[in-house]
């Protein structure tokens, strides 16, 4: 298939080169993810088409992103978009889910008013899209209500924005970019300190679902070409700890494994320049909810040693992901 309204997007300055590229060749891999899953393609080229637009009104008119973002479900609905979009590059008959147990639990302390934060692993661009899903047959409203932490980069991209007005996000920029460049710290540090002072606003509403990557990034291949969870930041696992104590409902922290990778899977090294390479498979997803975390009394803690302590929290939930990333 040849993608022929890139090209003139593109040839009339609508597209610049670079994107117009990127673009293409995110298209032509999914096309062939389709086709080699044994879907028809025919009945997915429509969203291909939409995509294509929705980049090219990005680049004309760029977004802009409060601290807290919440889904566009109107005129143009963002979040149903984003699920047709990647529904047909799962393969659902051999995907999982497991605890279904702790999912029930959860719901019930949501209906409750009570909070439920994910720390988990992060392999994907459109793994929001991904954990929507694989719940929405179950478990629709928590999937569409859930909020996600973002960094400034699927909020900057204009191949990612699309994706990104579809969320609920709390918009954030994560310590690998917040000094780049030098004279927009202030500002980002700023507008970091807005984002953490709604997010506690919503746990005092109370209700709400967050998910965390406490790792700031996405897992990656590493020398031994063995995918990697990343490790997780003691001080960010803190500061989501200390922001649930202030707020005047129970907030309940679970760890989530996911495995999603090879949907769409990430540069091998950091980048810190917008417009990645996007190459799709079709492929099955793996989700793993742990059981609740005790986030005072855990195994190896030493509450005599705050700095100390930290880290160790942080290597003990890391190592509850990994143990069920582990099993897929």
């Amino acid at each position: 298939m040849q993608f022929e309204d890139i090209k003139s997007y593109a040839a009339c300055g609508d597209l610049p080169p670079a994107i117009a590229e990127t673009l293409d060749k995110f298209c032509r891999s999914y096309q062939k993810a389709v086709e080699n899953s044994g879907k028809p393609f025919e009945e997915c080229r429509p969203i291909l088409t939409t995509f294509i637009k929705l980049v090219v009104e990005e680049v004309k008119n760029p977004s802009t992103f409060e601290p807290y973002h919440q889904q566009v479900s109107s005129p143009f609905d963002y979040y149903q978009f984003g699920l047709d979009i990647i529904r047909p590059l799962i393969a659902f008959d051999k995907s999982s889910v497991g605890n279904l147990q702790a999912l029930e639990v959860m719901k019930g302390q949501l209906a409750n008013k009570e909070n439920v934060i994910f720390f988990a692993n992060h392999q994907t661009e459109p793994d929001p899209q991904i954990i929507n899903l694989i719940l929405e047959k179950h478990y629709p409203e928590l999937a569409k209500g859930m909020v996600f932490l973002a960094g400034h980069r699927v909020i900057s991209d204009p191949l990612a924005v699309p994706f990104s007005k579809g969320c609920n996000l709390l918009c954030i920029f994560s310590k690998k970019y917040i000094e780049t460049p030098p004279d927009q710290k202030m500002h980002k540090q700023v507008h970091n300190q807005k984002t953490m002072k709604r997010m506690q606003g919503l746990l005092e509403e109370g209700g709400k679902c967050i998910y965390v990557a406490p790792s700031g990034g996405r897992d990656r291949i590493n020398a031994e070409g063995v995918i990697e969870v990343a490790a997780f930041d003691p001080q960010s696992i803190e500061m989501f700890r200390l922001i649930a104590q202030q707020a005047k409902r129970p907030t309940h922290f679970y760890p989530l494994a996911l495995s999603t990778y090879h949907l769409m899977p990430p540069p091998n090294n950091v980048e810190k320049e917008l417009g990645e390479r996007r190459h799709t498979e079709c492929i099955p997803i793996h989700l793993a909810f742990g059981n609740e975390i005790d986030m005072q009394d855990f195994p190896g803690c030493d509450p005599a040693n705050k700095q100390l302590n930290r880290q160790l929290r942080a290597n003990y939930i890391c190592s509850l992901v990994k143990a069920d990333y582990a099993k897929f």
